[in-house]
């Protein structure tokens, strides 16, 4: 018993001392830009300054000061140091968005060459990398007899993450009923989790796939209800659900809207033409009352002699 609590004590002491290791180290994230602290005022009295970053012996970037103030920098992938690094003596390593997951720490040193081919490390830099997992996506495969299986996945992380299962929040499943499996992504170096539960649960009983970063300090689970013959409730599809049926709700208001003022439309439509047919059949009756009373103002009118007199026809009297 004294034994086995010495070796307890003993591995736990040298997770403690990795743990400190990596909290020295800067961390990268995958992605995004990530800085390397190194500030050196000494430098400042020096003329012709000239640096270099290594990452191990690969020298990634050079840069000279000149007397007049002037910097000169060749780099790799793109690393830079601070425009006014001459002028504050801050020749931190700024590397862009091209941070590559690792899978060991990476140390890139600072050198201040001088004359002679001699050069002085002054800065040494511990770089991790990590990246984080997609959100678990979690579902009920199928049910066998008494027992249903369940499937996390999760992708796009680093490094490999720590997968567990929990029944009701609390719970472990039974031992050999989880199968988890973590590859890498083709052409990269992140990875992509699958993992398997087959236990025996009843419909009331909760069950939770936890993907756990501890490089990224992040904790991400999914949590499910279920077990023979109860569907699968998870968060994602319930808010999947959600919004699928406000989405038919919004659009079925707007179809029945445009139908009633379709209809509106067409009755003010019809109403227009009635009154225009209207005003075309009186139009029409006006016309042929009109029409012999202008015949007969026709016949009324005098009919001039060459002498100047008027003679007045007459107009023929009716049988």
């Amino acid at each position: 018993m004294p034994a086995a609590l010495w070796r307890a004590g003993l591995l736990l002491s040298f997770l403690g001392f990795c743990a400190c290791l990596e909290d020295q180290c800067v961390l990268g994230v995958v992605g995004r830009p990530v800085s390397l602290p190194c500030v050196y005022p000494q430098l400042l009295s020096s003329e012709n300054i000239s640096i270099e970053w290594r990452r191990g012996e690969e020298v990634v970037l050079t840069s000279v000061v000149k007397e007049d103030g002037d910097v000169e920098e060749w780099s790799v992938n793109r690393a830079t140091t601070p425009a006014d690094a001459a002028l504050t003596g801050n020749f931190s390593l700024q590397l862009l968005p091209t941070v590559d997951p690792s899978k060991q720490q990476i140390n890139y040193s600072l050198f201040v060459n001088s004359g002679e081919n001699q050069s002085t490390e002054l800065c040494t830099v511990c770089l991790r990398t990590a990246a984080s997992f997609s959100f678990p996506r979690l579902q009920k495969e199928g049910e066998d007899g008494e027992e249903t299986t369940f499937l996390c996945q999760s992708s796009g992380g680093f490094p490999e993450p720590a997968v567990y299962w929990l029944i009701n929040n609390t719970e472990e499943p039974p031992e050999g009923s989880v199968m988890t499996k973590v590859a890498p992504l083709p052409n990269t170096n992140l990875y992509n989790v699958t993992s398997l539960l087959t236990v025996n649960v009843s419909k009331d009983d909760s069950v939770s796939c936890v993907i756990q970063n501890l490089s990224m300090n992040e904790t991400l689970s999914s949590t499910t209800y279920g077990g023979k013959g109860s569907p699968v409730k998870s968060r994602a599809s319930e808010a999947m659900w959600m919004f699928s049926t406000g989405l038919c709700v919004v659009v079925g208001v707007m179809v029945l809207a445009g139908v009633i003022y379709q209809i509106h439309l067409d009755r003010i439509s019809k109403k227009k033409k009635k009154e225009f047919q209207k005003e075309q059949e009186q139009t029409k009756r006006g016309y042929r009352r009109r029409r012999p009373y202008g015949e007969e103002t026709e016949a009324m009118k005098p009919e001039r002699k060459r002498d100047g007199r008027v003679k007045k026809k007459k107009t023929p009297k009716s049988s």
